[in-house]
């Protein structure tokens, strides 16, 4: 079995922003969601709900963001 990087996503108030991904992005984030929804078994309506946790993994997992946040 395949073990995705996001787990449960947290309920936060959000701040709206507007963003275009290419199609491909697009349908690898939908196969995301419902890989994502097998393995948590919390169903993802929106893909779009994705992209602020993965996001915020990708900066807290990047070595270099966090060593110039500590500058």
């Amino acid at each position: 079995m395949t073990k995705v990087k996001l787990s449960a996503i947290p309920d936060d108030r959000p701040v709206k922003i507007t963003v275009e991904l290419p199609g491909a992005a697009h349908r690898d984030l939908v196969a995301y969601a419902e890989l994502l929804g097998r393995e948590t078994g919390q169903i993802v309506t929106d893909p779009a709900k994705l992209i602020a946790p993965m996001l915020t993994r990708f900066m807290t997992t990047d070595r270099a963001f966090a060593r110039a946040e500590e500058s």
